[in-house]
Order: structure tokens, then sequence, then C-alpha cells
């Protein structure tokens, strides 16, 4: 498997997450459906950062989550997609060079000395990247959904498009 590999999935995947981001409300980012959720805000803002992982991934073998960091919070929905938009273009080209063997390295996360799991670039981007982005946005389909803001269709028709 190389990076190209992955291209095709990855254009789909990042255009499904481009037009959920479109849809987020300004006036509704401090909201929360519990307290023990994310507020619209940092979801999204979660959501649209998660591509620049793809980057990192393939250029360091491991990465320490034990000192602080603070992801971008653009203040606005056009702020979010252009975050969205700077790292999805960047994470594509550093996908599609990927080789075969630059894949095939193991990557590890970690906090300090304890690591949480070491796997192959290559499932990285599936798993860690790609299905994590996937994950948050059916949550930020559910925060839209409970704001009644129309979810877009991804995998075929949703409830508001056809």
């Amino acid at each position: 498997m190389t990076g190209a590999d992955f291209i095709a999935e990855f254009d789909q995947e990042m255009a499904g997450t481009r037009r959920m981001l479109e849809r987020v409300p300004e006036g509704q980012f401090a909201w929360a459906p519990h307290e023990k959720s994310m507020t619209l805000h940092k979801l999204a803002s979660h959501l649209a950062n998660v591509p620049s992982w793809i980057g990192m991934t393939l250029a360091t073998e491991d990465l320490d989550v034990s000192g602080p960091f603070e992801e971008p919070k653009p203040d606005t929905t056009e702020g979010l997609v252009a975050l969205f938009d700077k790292a999805v273009t960047e994470a594509r080209a550093a996908l599609e060079p990927a080789t075969a063997e630059d894949l095939a390295v193991n990557w590890s996360l970690r906090a300090g000395d304890e690591v949480y799991f070491t796997m192959p670039r290559a499932v990285v981007l599936r798993s860690f990247v790609m299905n994590h982005m996937i994950h948050h946005r059916g949550q930020l389909g559910v925060y839209l959904r409970l704001l009644d803001v129309p979810v877009p269709a991804l995998y075929g028709p949703s409830a508001d498009e056809g």
C-alpha cells in the first residue's frame, strides 16, 4: 500500500467533512448537548485540525502528548473551513508521495515514557487519523441535528438532502 492508494478515500472523506464544517452555526459555538460533551466550537475545531495529523504522522515516528498543546480554534465558521482546507492541502501533499516503505514504519503515540500504541503508519493513518475524523464528523452530525441545522448527505441521502 502507498499513499496514493489512500487518495480516493481521502478525497471523499475530506469533501464530506468540509460540507459538515460549512454548516457549523457561529452563533451556537458555546453549545454542547451535555455537560460531559465538547462544545460545538471545540468539536468543530478539533475536526478541522485532524487532517493535519497526516503530515505529522508521515514526518515523525512518534507523538509525545505529555506537553501542553492547544488546537487552533478559529472564531468563525469561515475560519474553521479555512483551517480545514489548509490541513487537507498539506495532508494530501504529504500523503500522495508516501511509499509502501514510508507507511510500513512503526509510529507510536505516547505520554512521556508511557506508550499508548505502536502501529505501522498505514494503520495509524486509517485508524488514528481517518477513522478518528469520521467518528468526530458523526458527532458533529448529531450536534447539527439537535440544533436543527440540515445535515448533509455523506454516503447516501440524509434526512435533509436526497
